[in-house]
């Protein structure tokens, strides 16, 4: 039987070649500050479609400039942004990924300089800023922010939206009782804090018609905060609402010892699975390929989310086929080196 790794899957009319995706990761590398494609990014994404990575998520992007994690970060929050990434999305597809974006937005872990944002004036750490707490208007604002990025990443040809609600940054916050602490109608009950990411998924989706992802942080680490039980009722309205697959990481809302090991998210990618009847991906130190396709076997996720592996191994899927024994089609360029 062919390695489930390497067959096809179909999500809202996208038909990604195998069930191989890489994760966003943060490049940090506009150094001009204005969050603009450069050299690095074409390079580093084109590299992990001929390497033959099924979809490749273009990582962590700033809908507000107020919104980036750090001063290099790429954004979208402007249409002069639309140029270099649809240069991106135009190498990858034509070396035969597909590629989706993560909007973001940094909250109370931006690193910048003036004003940062977040649901509570509570710092992240001791080290850091305390941010302002977030005004009705500015929850508007940022809701809409969301929506023009989405209109952004459309015009600039990419093929999923992922919705950055993890690792403690903006949307996290607001679904974390650990870090919001609001009494009005984005505070206190579950309905309440879940309340902004239900107003971006809607927003998203006037402008948005593809393939829509939330990435979750399932569990908090920390007592008194959100666990993989939480996280099946908040898929289960996103589902509601209308989103195709939840990519399910953890931690990072506030500082927590977390015991990591190869797959250690994946019980938590199996239960909002099961208990939310929603597709799934798996992030967390997945580096084998057996590992891989025993995720996928056993039905613990729909597609399998490589990180820090694909840096380290930007052709890690010819690696995992030859393991697998499966036949891997080769770039023609690379016939005389691949095929032997």
């Amino acid at each position: 039987m062919a390695a489930k790794l390497f067959t096809p899957y179909t999500i809202k009319g996208l038909t990604l070649k195998n069930r191989i995706v890489m994760a966003p990761m943060c490049m940090y590398s506009s150094h001009n500050q204005d969050g603009r494609v450069q050299n690095w990014h074409r390079t580093h994404y084109t590299t992990r479609a001929v390497g033959q990575v099924g979809l490749i998520i273009v990582e962590a992007t700033a809908v507000t400039p107020q919104g980036r994690i750090s001063p290099e970060d790429l954004g979208i929050w402007s249409e002069d942004h639309i140029e270099g990434l649809q240069e991106l999305t135009g190498l990858v597809k034509e070396n035969g990924a597909k590629i989706g974006i993560q909007l973001a937005h940094a909250g109370r872990k931006a690193v910048l300089d003036g004003e940062i944002i977040a649901p509570s004036a509570i710092a992240f750490n001791e080290k850091s800023k305390i941010p302002k707490e977030m005004t009705l208007e500015d929850i508007k604002e940022t809701v809409a922010a969301f929506k023009d990025g989405a209109e952004r990443a459309k015009k600039a040809g990419f093929d999923v939206i992922e919705i950055h609600g993890a690792h403690g940054y903006l949307i996290h916050e607001f679904l974390s009782p650990l870090s919001n602490k609001r009494k009005d109608q984005y505070g206190g009950s579950a309905e309440n804090r879940y309340r902004i990411l239900r107003e971006v998924i809607d927003a998203v989706k006037t402008v948005w018609d593809g393939p829509l992802f939330v990435r979750v942080s399932a569990h908090d680490y920390t007592e008194g905060g959100l666990s993989p039980e939480d996280y099946i009722r908040f898929a289960k309205w996103m589902k509601e609402q209308g989103v195709d697959l939840v990519d399910v990481s953890s931690g990072a809302v506030v500082p927590a010892h977390i015991h990591t090991y190869p797959g250690y998210q994946v019980p938590y990618s199996e239960t909002i699975r099961n208990g939310a009847d929603i597709s799934t991906g798996a992030v967390g130190l997945i580096t084998s390929p057996v590992h891989a396709e025993e995720i996928l076997e056993n039905n613990r996720a729909d597609l399998v989310f490589l990180a820090r592996e694909l840096l380290r191994d930007p052709y890690w899927p010819r690696r995992a086929a030859k393991e697998l024994g499966v036949s891997l089609e080769s770039p023609k360029q690379y016939e005389r080196g691949w095929n032997i």
